[in-house]
């Protein structure tokens, strides 16, 4: 059996190949698809929130092109510095792309009953916080 970090960065490598395949047609990466969750979960959002928030999942120069796209492609927009909303047009693609993304989630999940995905991440997440106390 390969080791957990072997399966940790094939998984995140296929899960993000798999959505920037979805995501190309509407002109998203499964980056842009974060940044843009973030600022629907918190409309009062900015560059250093999503930085914050998305630290984990990328460095901050690809942080900050993923949010130079959504701005780019008018998903979101900028009123005032760092300062990001989304935009009309932006919550209403959103709307459409994420009912994509749930049937993506369903295909990444098949198999894999409810108990069991729960069981991955929370071992997932005890295995970090036993790297992180530390720091």
């Amino acid at each position: 059996m390969k080791p957990i970090g072997y399966w940790l960065n094939r998984t995140d490598r296929a899960l993000t190949t798999a959505m920037d395949a979805l995501l190309a047609e509407s002109g998203l990466t499964r980056l842009g698809w974060q940044v843009l969750n973030v600022l629907r979960d918190d409309p009062a959002a900015g560059d250093a929130a999503v930085r914050t928030a998305l630290a984990a999942n990328a460095p901050p120069a690809a942080l900050d092109s993923a949010i130079a796209a959504v701005l780019d492609g008018g998903w979101a927009a900028r009123p005032e510095p760092d300062r990001l909303v989304l935009t009309a047009g932006g919550r209403a693609r959103l709307e459409r792309v994420a009912q994509r993304v749930d049937a993506f989630r369903e295909r990444a999940a098949a198999g894999i009953s409810p108990e069991e995905y729960r069981t991955a991440v929370g071992v997932l997440e005890r295995m970090t916080r036993n790297l992180t106390a530390d720091r």
